[in-house]
Formats: structure tokens, sequence, C-alpha cells
């Protein structure tokens, strides 16, 4: 299936997540489920990466312009 948005994706992937954690499923069904979700996650993980690349912060610098320079995110703390 196509998406035409990140949203609209998005919305399908939780859908998809509350059928699998529902445990009510067929296993062949719960595959093809399963197939779809991260068909869907790479879509909307390829969204996001093309939404970064275009943020730009603005700074100031030494002479007191604002001058943009490219968003880079922090790093993620994988430690819980």
């Amino acid at each position: 299936m196509k998406y035409e948005n990140f949203e609209e994706a998005l919305k399908r992937l939780e859908n998809l997540i509350q059928q699998l954690e529902s445990g009510d499923l067929p296993l062949e069904q719960a595959l093809q489920i399963f197939e779809e979700g991260m068909r869907l996650i790479r879509f909307c993980t390829h969204k996001l990466d093309e939404v970064e690349k275009k943020v730009e912060i603005l700074l100031r610098d030494e002479e007191g312009r604002l001058v943009t320079q490219p968003f880079v995110a922090p790093a993620e703390n994988t430690e819980d």
C-alpha cells in the first residue's frame, strides 16, 4: 500500500501495532501486518530524514549577523 504523507503512514502504523498487540490474529495475518509495519517504518524514517536535512538553525556570527547552520540532532540516549 502506498502512503501519501507521513501523518497517514504513522496513523496506519499505530493501527497495525494495536492489532498485533491484541494477540488475536492468526499467525499468517500477523506476519502480513508485521511486514506492512516494517515498510511503514522505513517510509516514515525516510520522510523524517528528508525533513531533518532541511532544518537549519539560525545563529549569530562574531559580528552579530544571523547565519544559518545545518541542524545536527543530538545523539539519542539508548540507555534506559
